[in-house]
């Protein structure tokens, strides 16, 4: 068996489709479902069982033959301002998992955040030196890697622990995430809703590396396959604007769209990564040596999904099929 929190989620969801790819259908999806709509991410894919994240903790000493652990379910929200909460729900209940997989030596795949690099004054490789997070958000990622870095230091471990740092990701299936979605769901709903692309003034300077969640997908399972232990970047190396995306899209319409800027909001004053790029050495030399998809490509795709079928996955696989 195979456990993915968060895996009702935007990139649990699209992992599991990964994981399936590859022949894994015995999977425990471990989530909160209060959002319900979420649930629309589990149709198109297979699993084999569902527990609710309030009860995992517990449960997790009577579940058998556990394959692997990816770790994907956090509060991602980066404007979220109840800091006990952060801490007790992406660090606390962090830790108590690593040391369980440790422990019993389950291979432990988790979700770190290119937030941790706050502004990237220094740069954004996985160093002490180019970190400073912004946000309560970035900061529980921040410290759950450095508590990691600090027990591999003092520990040896008989199975892989390996933390990724997301960039920008943005695809399928992330229609529940609200004002959290990527800038492509909202700029297609905008569109939808007869409207213009709204954009932060100043957004031409505002570049991001913004990752394909089939690159994010691709990366994880590198490390499935090929286990070994560290904390790596993922994100594409590139750093593309917010307008770049909205021309993107112009190009996609068959209509003519337009664009809007709007004020930057005060409550992201000080707290806005305006610029990321992440530094690919310690990937490549981890052995992910595939090339990503381009910001334009990534687009088309995701887009075309959005059209065909709300941006969500459709079943592909044949009724009666057996899951266990």
């Amino acid at each position: 068996m195979i456990i993915v929190t968060g895996g009702a989620g935007f990139i649990g969801s699209n992992l599991i489709k990964g994981l399936n790819e590859l022949g894994h259908n015995d999977i425990l999806v471990v989530d909160n479902l209060a959002n319900a709509a979420k649930h629309l991410n589990l149709n198109g894919v297979l699993v084999s069982d569902f527990l609710d994240k309030h009860d995992f903790l517990q449960a997790l000493p009577d579940l058998k033959n556990i394959e692997a652990v990816f770790h994907q379910g956090a509060c991602s929200s980066t404007t979220e301002t109840d800091g006990e909460y952060m801490m007790r729900n992406n660090y606390q209940f962090s830790k108590t998992l690593l040391h369980y997989c440790v422990d019993n030596k389950i291979p432990f795949y988790y979700a770190s955040s290119a937030s941790v690099y706050g502004n990237g004054e220094n740069g954004f490789a996985e160093k002490r030196e180019c970190e400073y997070p912004l946000n309560v958000y970035a900061f529980s990622k921040f410290m759950f890697d450095h508590y990691v870095l600090r027990y591999l230091e003092k520990n040896t471990v008989d199975s892989p622990v390996i933390g990724l740092r997301y960039f920008n990701v943005y695809g399928y299936q992330e229609n529940h995430k609200g004002s959290m979605a990527s800038v492509i769901f909202h700029f297609y709903n905008q569109l939808r809703e007869g409207g213009k692309m709204r954009l932060f003034e100043g957004s031409d300077d505002f570049r991001r590396d913004f990752i394909f969640v089939e690159d994010v997908v691709r990366v994880n399972l590198h490390f499935f396959q090929q286990p070994q232990t560290g904390i790596y970047n993922c994100g594409t190396g590139e750093a593309r604007s917010f307008l770049d995306i909205a021309k993107i899209i112009q190009q996609l319409e068959t209509q003519e769209t337009q664009i809007e800027f709007i004020p930057f909001p005060d409550h992201l004053v000080g707290k806005y990564q305006t610029f990321t790029q992440a530094n690919l050495q310690a990937l490549r030399d981890a052995g992910y040596a595939q090339p990503f998809v381009s910001l334009e490509e990534g687009v088309k795709r995701y887009y075309q999904r959005l059209q065909s079928h709300q941006g969500l996955f459709i079943t592909s696989f044949k009724l009666g099929v057996n899951l266990s």
